[in-house]
């Protein structure tokens, strides 16, 4: 069939895990999760005007006629595998990463740029997080708009240009907080703690108006720490449901230390974060004595 070049949205959803699944499971089981897990987001596809180009393993990739029609498809998918019941107490989770833009279509599969950046931008994104490009901002309405949020400057193989990478706000709870960025649209939740962050001279607060925070070396994140074992984003602070998680994605780890005097060290894990303790970035408390991020979890102080 003829090749010709059209706009498209490409996405990749990517069941995380498999290998262990297989470890943990055997192999009979774990296919049948894999499959039933594949199946379930797959049928997301088509309520969306998408269409299944290709299944690889644990792997989908589809096209959709625009971004917003993706951009629903991709929470919809999440919102699917949450939702399945764990078998053997092993709950699948789902990453996805998709892009906009000219791709050539010939037959069922699509190529070209926009592709391999949607693949690279999927590659990099963690376990039940949606994650997508500037060029999708660029042509979603402002209600979509206001549910991401930039979280890096990623530089791809193969390509000259750093690519302002986003996250979106899919759970419900973060979608209620965010739209139309107005306090009478947000929910409020049964929780109304926040967090206080202390760096060097600096302070942040997580709360239901700011619910994350990055931490890294590189100047885009919320706070930048000058360690060399750092990664360039190298962790997340959120507040979901109404509970403060920290998720390393680094090479060297987190290591975080509570007010009981408990250390534990994280990598590419989350844990919940609970009173107050320090957090250090890719070295143990004692070696970075300088760079250390100080954390407190309280109920908010109202002054008359």
């Amino acid at each position: 069939m003829p090749k010709h070049v059209e706009k498209l949205a490409v996405l990749f959803a990517d069941i995380c895990g498999s290998t262990a699944l297989y470890e943990k499971l055997g192999d009979d089981l774990a296919r049948q999760m894999i499959a039933s897990c594949l199946k379930t987001i797959g049928d997301k596809v088509p309520l969306y005007e998408g269409k299944i180009t290709k299944t690889l393993g644990d792997e989908v990739m589809a096209i959709f006629p625009c971004a917003e029609d993706a951009f629903h498809a991709a929470c919809a998918m999440q919102a699917a595998a949450k939702a399945v019941q764990p078998a053997n107490g092993s709950p699948m989770h789902i990453r996805i990463g998709f892009n906009y833009g000219e791709v050539i279509k010939e037959s069922n599969d699509v190529f070209g740029n926009a592709v391999n950046i949607a693949a690279r931008v999927a590659s990099i994104t963690r376990a039940g997080q949606i994650m997508t490009t500037q060029e999708v901002l660029n042509v979603l309405p402002a209600s979509l708009q206001s549910r991401m949020r930039l979280i890096m400057r990623a530089e791809f193989k193969g390509k000259r240009e750093h690519q302002d990478v986003y996250q979106v706000s899919w759970e419900q709870e973060d979608i209620e907080a965010t739209r139309c960025g107005m306090p009478a649209f947000r929910k409020t939740p049964g929780n109304n703690d926040e967090m206080i962050l202390r760096h060097r001279d600096r302070s942040i607060w997580v709360n239901n108006i700011n619910r994350s925070v990055s931490l890294g070396r590189e100047g885009f994140c919320d706070i930048v720490v000058q360690n060399a074992f750092a990664s360039r984003l190298h962790t997340l602070i959120e507040l979901r449901l109404g509970n403060f998680y920290i998720t390393d994605q680094s090479s060297n780890g987190t290591y975080i230390r509570f007010k009981d005097g408990n250390e534990v060290h994280i990598t590419r894990q989350e844990i919940l974060l609970t009173g107050n303790g320090s957090i250090s970035l890719g070295q143990s408390l004692p070696d970075n004595p300088e760079e250390i991020i100080e954390f407190s979890i309280s109920a908010p102080q109202h002054f008359e």
